[in-house]
């Protein structure tokens, strides 16, 4: 999924290279999914089947890289904790949204239901946190707080369910949701990462940050996938936010340039195809691609105060223009361009 140095060759019983660790952490997520309890086996085993790309995870492991790039086993249990908590929080967003497809596979409310799907996000919760409790140094788990991210991102999506339908949200409460809903999660990967080779109170706030800006981009760039990209590209249900009443920020620019779009909206007058023109004429994209740039530069400029070795800087580098060129490169990939 990255470009990386391929020597995955493990340096000691608990040193691992990101590459292997990596790995190892993928293992340890697919065991915790097809290894639950057999009442609920057949759900999480379903889930199994539709892992994404880990970038979580990714993100966690290389923050958690030392001065000689290598990974403690720490690290990797960590990171299968956020991605199974990512998990628990996409099953959720799923019987909210009412949605059919995730990564390309029928979601699990569709297949099964929304009472059952609601449960299983509630297990995946509680084994993210029983594993994150698992690793050997009981002072890091408690310093990492999960906790606490796990509350930012709770209130980021009843904040964003508050204003389901508010075509009157500002941009600064807009911000405000998905700082928790989405970029909560990443923060908590950079910073959980971090904790296990930093000690500095002040350069672990800058590896927040970074979790922070990085988590800001992807929702921003997946705001505007909604508008750019069909679901063969995304692996999921576009073309739907409006449809399900969130107001995303294209959406929130257009809406303050346009008073007939937007009283249009009001009254339920709106269809999609209109949409779609109102805000590419507005300059919605434009605005949003152009927000989360700012947020490509803060990231760099912050990187920049972090003493990182070479290879964690360039590894740093590519997750950033995974954020910020990923689909947008995909769907090129895919037209043929």
């Amino acid at each position: 999924m990255f470009s990386l140095d391929k020597n995955n060759e493990v340096a000691t019983t608990n040193l691992f290279t990101l590459v292997a660790a990596f790995e190892q952490t993928k293992n340890t997520v697919d065991k915790v999914l097809r290894n639950a309890p057999f009442i609920i086996k057949s759900y999480t085993q379903h889930l199994a089947k539709s892992n994404g790309k880990f970038i979580r995870a990714w993100s966690l492991l290389i923050c958690a890289m030392d001065n000689d790039d290598m990974i403690h086993q720490n690290a990797i249990t960590l990171a299968s904790a956020i991605e199974i908590l990512h998990l628990a929080t996409l099953v959720h967003d799923d019987v909210m949204d009412d949605a059919s497809l995730r990564r390309g596979v029928i979601t699990l409310q569709k297949k099964y239901g929304k009472k059952t799907a609601v449960i299983c996000g509630d297990y995946l919760l509680a084994a993210a946190l029983k594993l994150a409790g698992s690793i050997d140094s009981k002072d890091e788990f408690f310093k990492f707080n999960m906790p606490s991210y796990v509350e930012q991102i709770c209130m980021g999506e009843l904040r964003q369910h508050v204003n389901n339908g508010n075509i009157n949200i500002s941009f600064y409460r807009y911000f405000s949701i998905i700082s928790g809903k989405t970029a909560a999660l990443f923060e908590a990967a950079f910073y959980g990462g971090a904790i296990l080779v930093e000690k500095e109170k002040e350069v672990l706030n800058n590896y927040c940050k970074l979790g922070k800006y990085l988590g800001m981009i992807f929702q921003l760039m997946d705001d505007c996938i909604d508008f750019e990209i069909d679901e063969s590209i995304a692996k999921k249900n576009v073309q739907s936010d409006y449809e399900q009443g969130v107001i995303t920020l294209p959406l929130i620019y257009t809406f303050h340039k346009d008073e007939d779009i937007k009283n249009k909206a009001s009254l339920g007058q709106l269809d999609r195809k209109d949409l779609n023109i109102a805000v590419l004429k507005a300059g919605g994209l434009d605005f949003t691609k152009m927000i989360s740039k700012k947020y490509y530069n803060k990231f760099i400029k912050t990187m920049v105060l972090i003493d990182l070795s070479e290879e964690k800087k360039y590894q740093l580098m590519q997750i950033l223009d995974k954020a910020f060129y990923g689909l947008k490169n995909e769907s090129l990939k895919a037209e043929g361009k």
